[in-house]
């Protein structure tokens, strides 16, 4: 939580592009809401792509309710799921 801003989650960006206004989807807990901004050491991006480690602000959601290791995806296209069990290759 930063004062004044609201909640930002950090992580690295793996697949895809991370952008202001994508509606994304926090798995397990199933929890969606919309990217108000993204940034990257301090300086606002217009779009965070693979490889990236940047925090994205979100909207109505509490510090309280994410916690380390949730994984967030486009909520539209596939979103992230929690599984109970799963085979590895």
């Amino acid at each position: 939580k930063i004062g004044g801003i609201g909640t930002v989650p950090v992580g690295r960006v793996e697949t895809g592009v991370l952008k202001p206004g994508t509606v994304v989807t926090f798995a397990p807990a199933n929890i969606t809401t919309e990217v108000k901004s993204v940034e990257m050491h301090h300086e606002a991006l217009q779009e965070a792509v693979p490889g990236d480690n940047v925090g994205f602000n979100v909207k109505n959601v509490s510090v309280k309710e994410l916690r380390r290791g949730y994984v967030a995806g486009d909520s539209k296209n596939n979103p992230p799921r929690g599984a109970s069990d799963f085979l590895a290759q």
